[in-house]
């Protein structure tokens, strides 16, 4: 059987790329895994009397958009984060950000632009579910650099109008995954301006919006507000993953315009699968609870303090301003993933392998990835066995 031509230069997802290059190895060390982005704080106490008591509900199907309860507390947060007031039929619950990030592209990408093959943005490097979108769809990839002379974030404006004229879809990631990146208000309006001007959608993954150093990142909600803009130029995205601790329950949420909102909804109907009512129970409460979203923010925002002491006057060290991972600089990220995991132990991610080469470059070729979710001191071990082998 012939398959899809669209996905023969594809090449294998970042972890199990990883795989192939380490596990045949033996560790140089106790091993230490600072790879993936799945966190290890410790999960709402809310979480566990809430499923026991809703128990029977795995009895029934879900609500497959979510249930009012749900979506109500989805849109207080919005109110309190943003001082945005969605309606809850502008508001669908996921199974994470992923599955939305990936099904927004089928619901709402033309089959054309303007008579052309249409084209979807996204930074490079980028989460990998961006590419295989828009490779379902048909769509032309546009990787555009993410680089330290771009601030880490995507200059979509600086595409050529023929280009820009045939986008489609722009996904942003705010604070980005893996450099930490926040898109300033004055981004997201050039953005929503360049928007309007090319007739494009943002599709807007905020996963990681409430993991912070100093000031809670500004929301495309909250700004597309502030200036006005079409509510159907937006798709946002948020999880329960990152900001409640809580990977394992695949909760998150859509936003977008009504008309967006239908065509996300009616696909959901045949393709999507509910969450279930328990899960929608903890969620629930998750969203409508700051305490624990505090509490996990400030572990992390000390994570953040050793790693600028251990890596103080290191050239090319830059603190990220969210999220939680490292983009440190070496000089051929495979090499050092090698290099670091047969001499001691820890496990990192090359850069390359969340890259695509655009170019003739590969953006993330020069640095590796390093995720802080491991407790304090197993962090600062990590990093300084790091700092000391790779930079000692």
């Amino acid at each position: 059987m012939a398959l899809p031509e669209r996905f023969s230069n594809l090449p294998d997802y970042a972890f199990p790329r990883l795989r192939k290059l380490l596990d045949h190895l033996p560790a140089g060390g106790a091993p230490l895994a600072m790879t993936i982005g799945e966190p290890k704080h410790a999960m709402p106490d809310f979480v566990g009397p809430i499923l026991a008591a809703n128990l029977d509900g795995f009895a029934v199907y879900p609500p497959n958009d979510g249930t009012p309860e749900l979506l109500a507390s989805i849109s207080g947060w919005l109110s309190r984060r943003y001082g945005v007031t969605l309606a809850e039929d502008r508001l669908m619950v996921l199974n994470g950000t992923r599955e939305g990030l990936f099904n927004a592209c089928i619901a709402l990408c033309p089959e054309a632009k303007n008579g052309k093959q249409p084209v979807v943005l996204m930074p490079n490097p980028f989460y990998q579910v961006y590419a295989v979108a828009a490779l379902t769809v048909g769509a032309e990839p546009v990787y555009v650099p993410a680089t330290a002379a771009t601030g880490h974030l995507p200059d979509y404006a600086g595409l050529p109008p023929e280009v820009l004229d045939r986008v489609a879809v722009a996904y942003i990631c705010s604070p980005a995954n893996p450099q930490g990146a926040v898109a300033s208000r004055d981004y997201w309006a050039d953005l929503l301006a360049l928007a309007e001007k090319h007739d494009f959608q943002i599709f807007a993954d905020e996963c990681y919006s409430e993991i912070w150093r100093s000031a809670p990142p500004p929301g495309i909600l909250q700004v597309a507000a502030e200036v006005g803009a079409d509510p159907e130029r937006v798709v946002a995205f948020h999880s329960l993953s990152k900001r409640s601790n809580l990977p394992g329950l695949r909760s998150g949420f859509v936003a977008a315009g009504p008309e967006s909102m239908g065509r996300l909804r009616k696909l959901r109907a045949f393709a999507g699968a509910p969450l279930p009512l328990p899960l929608q129970r903890v969620a629930e409460a998750a969203w409508a609870d700051e305490a624990h979203v505090t509490d996990s923010r400030a572990l992390y925002q000390e994570k953040f303090a050793i790693a600028d002491t251990v890596f103080a006057g290191m050239q090319g060290y830059q603190t990220p301003e969210g999220g939680f991972f490292l983009w440190l600089p070496v000089e051929d990220g495979e090499a050092a993933a090698l290099k670091l995991w047969t001499q001691t132990g820890v496990r990192v991610l090359p850069g390359a392998y969340l890259s695509r080469d655009a170019g003739g470059q590969n953006p993330g070729k020069g640095y590796i990835r390093v995720a802080l979710v491991a407790p304090k001191a197993e962090t600062q071990r990590g990093l300084l066995t790091l700092r000391d082998c790779l930079y000692g």
